[in-house]
C-alpha cells in the first residue's frame, strides 16, 4: 500500500512539473463549469536592481497555473496577461475565482534542495493529499527501525533524501525484492555502505530528474 501511494505522489509531481499551455479565455471557462481545484498565481516581482520598480503594474498577475483533478495541470505562459484590453490583476483573479471557492494560492520561489525530499510533501499537500507526505514519513521510520540486506541505514539515509526515490526503492528492495517469492531471501551479501550510499544518492538524484521531465512532457501529450 505504502508502495502505490508514493507512486501515485511521484505521478502528481510529474504531472505538475509539465503543465499544459492553456490561455486566460480557458481559464475562466474552466473556472465556470467547476473544473479548477487549485490555482497557483505569481505576482510582478520587483526589479532586481532597481528594487522600487515593479517590472509590472501593481497587482498585475504575472504567471498563472491551476490544476483539473489531481492529474491534470495548464498554465498561461509566463509574462503580461492581457484580459481584453487590460492586463489581469490579482483583484479580477480574486472575483473570478470567488464564486468557486476554488484554493487560490501564490507561488513561492524555493531554491531546489538536494538534501531532502521534498517531493512529497509540495504538490500534494497543495492538492489536500497530506497522506502522501504522511506515507513517505512512515516509509523513512520503518527504515530506520529496520536491518536492510542491500544497503545498511546510512546508504537509504541518503538514497532517501538526495537520492529522492529512495523510499519507492526501498519498499521495492526490502527485505527482499518484490519479484522474489515469499518463502525466498535474498542471498547474504556485503551490503552498501554510507559513503557509497551517498555518491549513488547524487546520481539517483540526477537519474529521477531526467526522469521526472521526460516523463512530465509525454504525459502533458496524452492527458488533456
Amino acid at each position: 500500500m505504502l508502495l502505490l501511494i508514493l507512486l501515485f505522489g511521484g505521478l502528481l509531481v510529474v504531472t505538475a512539473m509539465a503543465p499544459t499551455p492553456r490561455t486566460l479565455p480557458d481559464f475562466q471557462s474552466a473556472l465556470k463549469a467547476g473544473r479548477v481545484s487549485v490555482v497557483v498565481y505569481r505576482m510582478s516581482q520587483p526589479d532586481a536592481i532597481y528594487p522600487v520598480t515593479p517590472r509590472g503594474k501593481p497587482g498585475e498577475v504575472r504567471g498563472l497555473t491551476w490544476a483539473e483533478g489531481p492529474l491534470v495541470w495548464h498554465r498561461i505562459i509566463p509574462g503580461p496577461i492581457r484580459d481584453g484590453k487590460d492586463v489581469y490583476t490579482f483583484a479580477r483573479l480574486s472575483a473570478d475565482t470567488a464564486p468557486s471557492g476554488v484554493r487560490v494560492t501564490e507561488e513561492v520561489q524555493r531554491q531546489p534542495s538536494w538534501w531532502y525530499a521534498t517531493w512529497p510533501f509540495e504538490i500534494p499537500s497543495l492538492l489536500g493529499m497530506w497522506w502522501i507526505g504522511a506515507a513517505w514519513v512512515l516509509t523513512l521510520l520503518i527504515m530506520l527501525g529496520s536491518t536492510p540486506w542491500l544497503a545498511n541505514r546510512w546508504a537509504w539515509f541518503w538514497l532517501f533524501g538526495v537520492g529522492q526515490l529512495g523510499a519507492i526503492a526501498f519498499l521495492i528492495l526490502e527485505p527482499r525484492p518484490l519479484w522474489y517469492r515469499y518463502d525466498r531471501r535474498p542471498r547474504q551479501r556485503a551490503r552498501i555502505w554510507g559513503g557509497l550510499g551517498c555518491l549513488m544518492s547524487v546520481a539517483t538524484s540526477l537519474v529521477a530528474g531526467g526522469i521526472a521531465l521526460a516523463l512530465g512532457a509525454l504525459l502533458s501529450r496524452v492527458l488533456p
